[in-house]
């Protein structure tokens, strides 16, 4: 067990490590998450457990697999009764927990082990999006291309609610954060929903990119794209059967930069509040986002696929008996966080969380060259079937329920350019992915079950046409009402 310390726990929105200046990025700005990781150790490779909001979320609040806690999509939201969350052990050990911002469970009386919540977001209605549910029977959604069209140099809700959020964990670390007769180490969790679209940021922010000079993304053009069914289906359903011009993608392109670099300045004010607080040398940080964002590539926007950028998250640690400027090249993911809270903070762990898939990241931090895989699946929108990611070493294994496989070697093919599943070349590999796969999870029962409770899902709701006709009821979660320019539900 490591030294025990408090934990401040950022968590972004969609932020792709393509865009973080520490991953390798040369243009974007991000100096605060720069000095973050130059200070702490840096996970090269960190995978979300599903690459879309709920789901993720309720698998980092319970350290398990989204199959194994009913958490398929966005109108599953985390309640508590699943399993129990990192807050609820750590809180019963008498830890004070307190979240800032943006959680996405199901609302926030309920029992989730979080019961000091600031400002919170939770998906609306306490439903969530089953406009969702009708994966590949969803008609074409043009509301969210618009807001790759529509991306533009302005003030929306989720800006004004960020510098909330990052006011509240400020306020929180200045006043709060060492109160008198307090003797255990606490976590504060912020969570900021930048640089989730919209893709609309100040003047400030979107100016600080010249469009021209921003790098287009990876096989952008029509004559590039994987043609996998997988693929195919989710550009139908998002309107993206025929490439953005370059001009529209640049100027998309540019906003998610500038969110980026807004993210950045409000982490920073956190940052600053903490080591004010006389805290900072002794307080354990760890920053990462709940998945990442196509940002165009493959012709693709946001998230829901299995791709490198969708999939992965950037991840860095920081703090005592954190080796310093370190760069990690073993697998972490999110389900990580779980024992790594109790960890820090010197918590006694749960017999009931033996079987929990993740490792504490302090000991991943110490080990650079570990051997470990990394899994995730998806069961949401834009998909006909179950999907399942296995990381191994340089490969990385796609499994689709009702399609062929997809087979990558990122050592030679970062960018997932060359498909070898179907390569006769690769056919040992393929099979022992496969048989490797199989350890972790049954594909074909997990699929049905998903598919099977979302159908009593959309009954509940009146049925699958009846949600079809209604449309989607809504892009994005929007902000608590005193920062939203909505109704609620709109």
């Amino acid at each position: 067990m490591s030294r025990p310390s408090n934990v401040l726990v950022i968590l972004s929105d969609e932020h792709t490590r393509r865009v973080f200046g520490s991953y390798g990025n040369p243009i974007v700005k991000t100096p605060h998450l720069d000095a973050l990781a130059q200070r702490g150790a840096r996970f090269a490779s960190a995978y979300c457990q599903t690459p879309i909001c709920v789901p993720s979320r309720g698998s980092l609040a319970t350290g398990r697999w989204p199959h194994t806690i009913d958490s398929w999509d966005n109108a599953t939201p985390y309640v508590g009764s699943e399993a129990p969350s990192w807050g609820h052990r750590l809180t019963a050990q008498g830890h004070s927990v307190t979240t800032v911002g943006k959680l996405h469970y199901r609302r926030a009386d309920d029992p989730s082990g979080f019961p000091d919540q600031r400002v919170p977001l939770h998906v609306v209605d306490g439903t969530g999006d089953l406009y969702g549910l009708l994966r590949g029977e969803m008609p074409p959604r043009p509301q969210s291309l618009r807001h790759v069209i529509d991306a533009r140099a302005g003030e929306s809700e989720y800006v004004r609610y960020d510098r909330a959020i990052a006011d509240t964990a400020v306020r929180w670390l200045r006043e709060e954060a060492e109160p008198a007769g307090r003797r255990k180490p606490w976590v504060l969790f912020v969570g900021f929903v930048s640089p989730h679209f919209p893709l609309v940021v100040p003047d400030a922010y979107f100016d600080l990119y010249r469009q021209d000079e921003l790098p287009l993304p990876v096989a952008w053009t029509e004559g590039t794209w994987s043609r996998h069914a997988a693929h195919e289906l989710h550009r139908h359903q998002l309107g993206l059967e025929k490439p953005l011009d370059e001009a529209t993608v640049r100027k998309a392109i540019a906003a998610y930069y500038g969110l980026v670099t807004f993210l950045d300045e409000q982490i920073g004010r956190v940052l600053a509040a903490l080591v004010e607080s006389g805290l900072g040398v002794s307080t354990r940080v760890i920053y990462t986002s709940d998945h990442g964002e196509m940002l165009g590539e493959h012709g693709l926007w946001w998230k829901s696929t299995m791709f490198e950028s969708s999939v992965t998250v950037p991840l860095v640690v920081a703090g005592p008996d954190v080796p310093a400027g370190r760069v990690l090249s073993t697998n972490a993911m999110l389900v990580d966080l779980y024992p790594t809270l109790v960890d820090m903070v010197g918590a006694s762990p749960s017999a009931e969380d033996a079987d929990l898939p993740g490792r504490s990241l302090l000991a991943l931090a110490h080990e650079p060259g570990a051997d470990r895989r990394a899994f995730s699946e998806y069961h949401a929108i834009f998909s006909r079937r179950g999907m399942f990611m296995l990381r191994l070493g340089r490969w990385k294994y796609v499994h689709h329920v009702d399609g062929p496989p997809e087979l990558f070697d990122l050592d030679a093919d970062p960018d997932e350019l060359r498909d070898l599943a179907l390569d006769p070349g690769h056919d040992d590999v393929r099979r022992s992915c496969e048989d490797e796969l199989t350890r972790f999870v049954d594909a074909s029962a997990v699929d049905a079950r998903a598919r099977a409770h979302q159908r009593r899902r959309l009954d509940a709701g009146g049925g699958m046409e009846r949600v079809r006709v209604g449309g989607p009821k809504i892009i994005y979660t929007p902000p608590p009402p005193e920062f939203s320019t909505r109704r609620a539900g709109a």
